[in-house]
């Protein structure tokens, strides 16, 4: 073998591969010349340092991926305080966005969705209404009869405004676009953006049929608290126009 000459070489063509071993340490016997043993110790030296380095890195990398964990968690119950706190603006509101995300997220497990997606899902019901951030207090406010033009544009406003607040936020992933388009309809006269169909995200259509059942059992200014029975029936009326009749029918399953 050259008196381990080949051998040396083989283990350093490996070693600058990434593969890693112990058999540097066969080279630094005696039997072996001086300057193979030579080599081979500072080779040994090295990766020691080297992996010690690494060991390091990997520790570093996990603690920042549990400060980014916390970072998120934090934000998110922060927006997710927020939003509860604007609905707790209306008398008739408060409880709203616990309820829709709670409601939104059992139909996702109806359907059985994976764990992920169901998340996605519950994190857009909690922030779907967080585009009213901004809202004047006339918006919370008793009023007689239904909200005048000008009040209804502004509540329009809210979920591309709510889009606008958490955009920068990736963690959020798909759930963004569940705040976005949770007002879209399936016949295409939704808003903001006159999406249609298969153009809505499964986890919208799930927050919409969430919000508006929600909405239709809670006592509100411009209306008396509707039974189950009254608030499907609309559901079911309008399924397939204004609600997907997938998600109508997994809501009727759930609130059985």
């Amino acid at each position: 073998m050259n008196n381990g000459l080949e051998r040396l070489l083989e283990i350093l063509a490996n070693i600058s591969r990434g593969k890693y071993s112990d058999d540097i340490i066969e080279l630094t016997d005696d039997s072996f010349p001086g300057h193979i043993r030579v080599i081979s110790e500072a080779v040994g030296l090295m990766m020691v340092k080297i992996e010690a380095r690494e060991y390091q890195l990997s520790l570093m990398v996990e603690e920042l991926k549990e400060l980014n964990q916390k970072l998120e968690k934090n934000t998110l119950d922060t927006l997710s305080t927020i939003a509860a706190i604007l609905a707790a603006r209306d008398v008739y509101t408060e409880g709203h966005t616990e309820r829709v995300a709670l409601l939104a997220e059992r139909i996702a497990r109806h359907m059985q969705l994976d764990e992920n997606e169901t998340e996605k899902i519950r994190i857009g019901g909690l922030l779907h209404d967080i585009g009213k951030i901004g809202f004047p207090d006339i918006l919370f406010q008793e009023h007689e009869g239904k909200n005048p033009p000008h009040l209804v544009k502004e509540i329009m406003s809210h979920p591309e405004k709510g889009y606008m607040i958490l955009k920068n936020l990736n963690f959020l992933g798909d759930a963004l676009e569940y705040v976005y388009c949770h007002h879209e309809r399936i016949d295409g006269k939704g808003y903001p953006r006159g999406l249609n169909g298969d153009q809505i995200p499964l986890g919208a259509k799930i927050i919409a049929v969430s919000d508006a059942y929600d909405a239709m059992t809670t006592a509100r200014p411009y209306q008396k608290e509707m039974t189950r029975g009254e608030a499907l029936k609309i559901l079911n009326t309008l399924s397939g126009k204004k609600w997907d009749p997938y998600c109508v029918s997994a809501l009727v399953a759930v609130t059985e």
